[in-house]
């Protein structure tokens, strides 16, 4: 079992949890071997750290006071200011507290509650026996080299208000780096919501199964880098809450990559590695049909054509060598302005279309939306469906359509839920999935993907329920004008595949997806996340493909 691939509620880890103390685990033992493996993982990035970390503590050396303003003797190891909460996350806290004592470390404790629950007081009394500082001012905190953060733990709901919000707010503006256990510290477990204020953490390390807010957009500036520490949750527990099959999922290398198009069989040729027709660009915006084309090509398609505007299509050809370039009539403007007649849309396994086509090539669109084709819909596209209505054109195509908006272009074409759902990207992604029956690509930091199961096979209680997948992984260097049509075309390419080998096709908007984004990852590691271009990306796309498919 995969324990990367699992993302639970609140509720749901609540559960998973009282299922685990009702068979005999002790609260107070897993909350020892949950706060030890914490402790071990902050030695190790602080030893990761290792020369800024001792630079610090050299600082404070020299200046020779310790948080509290006692001397320190000959420290060499970092001051760790540790935040108690008066829950077990503020137990989990000061368990770490005591075993980064035990290691020689400096450390001193800030719990500004008067009342904690019952095991989180015992371990509070037994860190004021071992003579572990307790300071009561957020400023005896300041000459700190890293904070943990155990003030409050998943499942809060309420805002944070007065006396604590204060503390918060004053905690930040320290500006020292900050760890959260499990998560930080006034975001909401399931929306990433913040309740009324919030830590903002460099790391925060989720405990046992990643938590829905490590998903939503909204929260990555408040959880920075994040890691799961795995504390061996049994596997029937997991599944008698989430299912054996979970309706919510991270993408893992492994889902990613089984949906790939490899290995080849030995007797493959251009028609059983599918034919996809890109349908984009205009005089104004030539580049976007030539990404989109890039983005195909590194799929593998087996046969690639091009329907742009007449007086580009020179441009194509000299691009795309291998690519059937189309010329279409245009408009005054150089939009398409229709389809031509030699265009026999059966003919293809799947089309991808959107990108650069300008809101004046809305009959072409509209043909595309009454085949029976499976179809990417992006850009100008979905601009263009969004003024046809999306909910009751989409509810009549026959055939798979996967439209690929940001939260700009999700709004127009979904108003009404882009009001009740607000920022929360999942419950927006599940809802416009269930009501037009569309797989749903919502870009953003964190793209989520949703589609509607409507598998015959299944039970009548699953028969209608919402599949999402969600990227746990991007680069802020795809945040640039080109991206999103490199990804158009390498899921039409991908989509086309599956159709012509008559492999699941919805799944491969999560594979393309991932392998969009490990692409600008690997680019932006070599050249900064300033130097990850839309063309560049595409140049990026086979050498993240052979790391990721070894």
């Amino acid at each position: 079992m995969t324990i990367q691939k699992f993302v639970v509620t609140a509720d749901q880890m609540r559960q998973i949890e009282t299922r685990i103390f009702a068979a005999g685990m002790p609260v107070a033992a897993l909350m020892e071997k949950v706060a030890g493996l914490i402790a071990r993982r902050i030695q190790a990035l602080l030893k990761a750290e290792g020369s800024s970390a001792t630079s610090s503590v050299r600082d404070l050396t020299d200046r020779g006071k310790s948080p509290e303003g006692k001397n320190i003797v000959n420290s060499q190891l970092p001051v760790i200011g540790v935040l108690v909460g008066p829950g077990h996350n503020g137990g989990d806290a000061l368990v770490v507290a005591r075993e980064l004592h035990f290691q020689g470390f400096q450390v001193v404790v800030y719990c500004p509650f008067s009342k904690l629950k019952e095991l989180t007081k015992n371990h509070s009394d037994y860190a004021r026996y071992l003579n572990i500082p307790f300071v009561d001012k957020i400023e005896n905190l300041k000459n700190c080299t890293l904070l943990v953060d155990g003030l409050f733990g998943f499942g809060l709901e309420r805002e944070i208000t007065n006396a604590t919000a204060a503390a918060i707010d004053e905690i930040k503006n320290l500006n020292i780096p900050i760890l959260s256990i499990d998560i930080p510290s006034g975001i909401h477990t399931d929306t990433g919501e913040v309740l009324g204020t919030a830590i903002r953490a460099k790391h925060t390390l989720c405990l046992g199964l990643w938590k829905m807010a490590f998903l939503q957009d909204r929260a990555l500036e408040y959880i920075g880098t994040s890691e799961l520490i795995d504390f061996d949750i049994p596997a029937a527990d997991i599944a008698a809450i989430l299912g054996d099959s979970p309706a919510i999922q991270r993408i893992t290398k492994a889902s990613a990559t089984h949906h790939l198009p490899l290995p080849r069989s030995p007797i493959s040729h251009k028609y059983t590695n599918g034919h996809l027709l890109i349908i984009a660009g205009s005089r104004r915006y030539s580049g976007a049909a030539i990404l989109a084309a890039l983005g195909a090509r590194a799929s593998g398609i087996g046969m690639l054509s091009i329907a742009v505007p007449e007086s580009i299509k020179p441009m194509l050809s000299s691009q795309l060598p291998e690519a059937l370039v189309i010329g279409c009539p245009e408009t005054q403007s150089g939009a398409i302005s229709e389809l031509p007649v030699a265009i026999d849309l059966s003919s293809y396994d799947a089309i991808a279309a959107g990108p650069g086509l300008t809101l004046e090539a809305a009959i072409a669109v509209e043909s595309l939306l009454e085949s029976d084709r499976p179809l990417v819909l992006d850009a100008d596209g979905l601009n263009i469906l969004a003024q046809l209505g999306t909910v009751p054109i989409l509810s009549e195509r026959c055939a798979l359509t996967i439209i690929t908006p940001h939260p700009g272009e999700f709004k127009r074409l979904f108003p009404e839920l882009a009001d009740e759902t607000g920022d929360d990207r999942i419950a927006a992604t599940q809802a416009a999935a269930q009501l037009c029956g569309a797989t749903i690509l919502l870009k953003g930091a964190r793209v989520c993907i949703s589609w509607k199961d409507e598998d015959d096979s299944l039970r009548d209680s699953y028969a209608s329920r919402t599949i999402t997948y969600l990227n746990p992984e991007s680069t802020p260097a795809l945040a640039r004008g080109g991206s999103g049509d490199v990804l158009t075309g390498l899921l039409g390419g991908l989509l086309a595949t599956a159709i012509a080998r008559k492999s699941p096709p919805k799944s491969v908007a999560a594979t393309a997806a991932w392998w969009h984004a490990q692409a600008g990852i690997m680019a932006a590691k070599e050249r900064t996340e300033l130097g990850v271009d839309a063309f560049t990306l595409t140049q990026y796309l086979i050498p993240a493909l052979r790391e990721f498919a070894k």
